[in-house]
């Protein structure tokens, strides 16, 4: 499924924007996994695709697992990303659950590794309030808020392809706001850069 958002504004004449494309991951040990990748100019964010990877019935873990790492390997080679992002395994699952979602996430991070780009994780709480403003956020939430930062026509289906979406999307607001420390650290000399992690802020919709 791949559907291409609005044309941004071209920048001001001798403006030059770095753009940040990212693939982000909504790995599931039983159900689908969920892709989404998203690019930034650093005013607006966009859709390139997003879809899900259905599991199988009756589900050969194995052979998923050697289908996610195909597919991430397939989409770095596509899009070749800056930076991959992936939700961490949700602590409150059964220790079975959790032990596949961790080999889900780790074919993504091996994937990851043979591309050459940079794995980021993020807790499923960390991406609802960033792109949210509410660490609770439904997934219907998700996906409507998904829907509004990207301008799509339609809401995102399945659920676990806009989880994805909201992954890449809490990763480029992540960056911003590092970048943000690290020019405002820039302009206070001697002092030393600060190592804490900045909160994520809500990413502001785009219109």
């Amino acid at each position: 499924m791949t559907t291409m958002a609005p044309r941004d504004a071209a920048p001001r004449p001798g403006v030059q924007r770095k753009r940040l494309r990212v693939l982000g991951i909504d790995p599931a040990a039983t159900g689908p996994t969920g892709y989404g990748v998203v690019e930034t100019d650093g005013r607006a964010c966009r859709m390139l695709r997003f879809g899900a990877l259905g599991a199988r019935r009756p589900v050969d873990f194995p052979a998923r697992l050697r289908e996610i790492h195909a597919l991430i390997l397939e989409l770095i080679e596509e899009y070749a990303p800056d930076g991959l992002a992936v939700e961490s395994v949700f602590t409150a699952l059964n220790m079975k659950t959790a032990l596949r979602l961790a080999e889900v996430r780790g074919v993504v991070m091996l994937a990851a590794a043979q591309g050459n780009v940079p794995v980021h994780s993020y807790s499923p709480r960390e991406v609802k309030a960033s792109v949210a403003g509410y660490g609770h956020a439904s997934k219907q939430q998700m996906q409507l808020m998904v829907r509004a930062l990207l301008r799509m026509a339609q809401t995102p289906e399945p659920s676990d392809a806009a989880d994805a979406l909201a992954v890449a999307l809490c990763h480029i607001q992540a960056a911003r706001a590092r970048a943000r420390w690290a020019a405002a650290d820039g302009f206070r000399p001697g002092k030393p850069a600060s190592r804490s992690r900045p909160a994520a802020a809500r990413i502001p919709v785009l219109r």
